[in-house]
């Protein structure tokens, strides 16, 4: 467990840069082009991120990244 310090606008960069990256492998990851096993390290990199953002991210905000049965079609 690692313990970090951010005042409010830190707070406001470290959202932004999340959600940013989430919008960017939710776009990755609906991209049926990409090889199998590179959307699979996609959506475990997402299930990482997601639970970063939904650390300090309001409850409204993260059903917007919730991924809901979509997950299933990633896995083996």
């Amino acid at each position: 467990m690692l313990g970090m310090l951010f005042n409010e606008k830190e707070c406001k960069e470290l959202d932004y840069v999340l959600r940013k990256e989430l919008d960017e492998m939710l776009l990755d990851l609906s991209d049926q082009r990409l090889d199998q096993n590179i959307r699979h390290a996609i959506a475990n990199r997402y299930k990482t991120v997601f639970r970063m953002y939904a650390r300090f991210a309001p409850q409204k905000e993260l059903s917007r990244y919730a991924w809901g049965g979509r997950s299933s079609q990633f896995k083996h």
